[in-house]
């Protein structure tokens, strides 16, 4: 399948160029677009993809690929909306927007949300193990902390192609744009701490919200919402599940943590099963789970595949043989209203004031 990548940043120089060169039998890379043109063709030698952009609506016009592959920084909700008015498929990692109106405004077609996590075959176990379990109605509690060091740190190994030739003006202009989004998610009004927390909602909390989506449905309520120590600090929230129990998530940023810890357990009337995530940028590094039973027996599961991997081959599946992905727009969306739900709840109970779509 001939497939043009968005992006050309960190997550896409250590994670998908090698990805994509070991999987050529099932993708093509014809064409790449970075608004970097030093990245562009950085990724674009890598890749053998002799077509490079700095302009996605260039690129888009101009064709001669079936699928795009949205990797870039920051909302992605426009790019998909043209990719897909193209007719493109598409494959976009998480977040799909940074408002609801970006996905209403998005037209019939095929789309996939990354969130990798989702695919890993250590929670495809824990989910099948769940199901025989009983499902949600069995959850007592769901508790995931997220021991979170510097991107820089986690990168050190990558050897990455930096960007240097982005005229500023264009930069500042999208950042405007950006803040102008998540003003419009969150009224003009906001102030710097709620923009904060939506920003590491939909940047990193939201893969663990995906999860609790295939786990046991979104929350039910927000009940409580807090920040602490410098920024980006320490965030925690927590609340109703939507069929039984109740979750919590910290999320801790330490800088020079000496690496990337998500845990992720769920417990149950009958034990526990408890899932330990590497850093997301190391190829093939098993997450771990820990299955609990109620005598108190351990059992040890891993298994070496790559979930970004896996995770393609999925949206390889979904083009060309119709299977469904496991986020869709609706989870995206989904993901979205929580994350403002977390701003919101965090805004009244600071009493700071709130408005657009979060109110």
């Amino acid at each position: 399948m001939r497939i043009a990548l968005v992006g050309c940043g960190a997550v896409t120089q250590a994670v998908y160029v090698p990805l994509l060169s070991r999987r050529r039998d099932l993708f093509e890379v014809s064409a790449v677009c970075d608004l970097s043109r030093t990245l562009a063709d950085a990724v674009g030698d890598r890749l053998g993809a002799a077509r490079r952009y700095t302009a996605v609506a260039e690129m888009l016009a101009e064709g001669g690929f079936e699928a795009v592959v949205v990797l870039a920084s920051g909302s992605h909700g426009e790019t998909v909306r043209q990719a897909l008015a193209a007719g493109y498929a598409v494959l976009c990692e998480k977040p799909l927007a940074l408002t609801r109106a970006e996905v209403a405004a998005l037209p019939e077609g095929r789309l996939m949300v990354g969130y990798m996590k989702q695919y890993d075959p250590a929670v495809r176990r824990a989910e099948e193990l769940l199901a025989e379990l009983g499902g949600p109605e069995v959850i007592r509690a769901v508790e995931v902390t997220v021991l979170h060091p510097s991107g820089e740190s986690q990168l050190a190994f990558a050897n990455l192609t930096q960007a240097g030739d982005v005229d500023a003006g264009l930069l500042a202009s999208l950042r405007a744009a950006e803040g102008e989004l998540v003003s419009r998610a969150l009224g003009e009004q906001a102030p710097e701490q709620v923009r904060h927390l939506y920003g590491v909602a939909l940047g990193s909390i939201c893969h663990d919200l995906s999860l609790l989506r295939r786990f046991t449905g979104s929350p039910a309520e927000i009940s409580h919402v807090e920040t602490w120590g410098p920024a980006p600090g320490s965030i925690e929230i927590s609340g109703t599940l939507p069929v039984r129990g109740r979750f919590s998530i910290r999320w801790h940023y330490l800088e020079d943590y000496p690496a990337y810890r998500e845990t992720v357990a769920i417990h149950h009337d009958r034990g526990s099963l408890e899932l330990v995530f590497p850093s997301p940028y190391l190829m093939n590094a098993p997450t771990r789970l820990t299955v609990v039973s109620g005598s108190e027996s351990r059992t040890h599961w891993r298994e070496v595949t790559e979930a970004f991997e896996v995770q393609l081959a999925a949206f390889h599946a979904y083009v060309n043989d119709g299977k469904p992905p496991l986020t869709d727009a609706g989870g995206g969306l989904e993901d979205i209203v929580t994350a403002q739900r977390i701003a919101a709840r965090y805004a009244v109970q600071h009493d700071l004031p709130l408005g657009g779509e979060a109110a």
